[in-house]
């Protein structure tokens, strides 16, 4: 389990901050976060992301082609 201190370093980010971050819109990241592809805490009637999730999502999500 994360301690405080690792918790107070953690940045969230809004929906719509991931979806500029992505360039995708609100709607697929809603997705991702309700499939579980992306994980995100819920606050109140919205989710927060770490941003080092999404950061681990991109990175994971390259496709070599050719």
């Amino acid at each position: 389990m994360a301690s405080d201190r690792d918790l107070n370093e953690v940045r969230f980010l809004t929906v719509a901050e991931v979806a500029a971050i992505m360039r995708v819109s609100r709607m697929t990241v809603y997705r991702l976060v309700h499939s579980g592809e992306l994980p995100a805490v819920r606050v109140g009637r919205s989710f927060r992301v770490p941003e080092q999730a999404v950061d681990d999502y991109l990175r994971h999500s390259f496709v070599d082609t050719a």
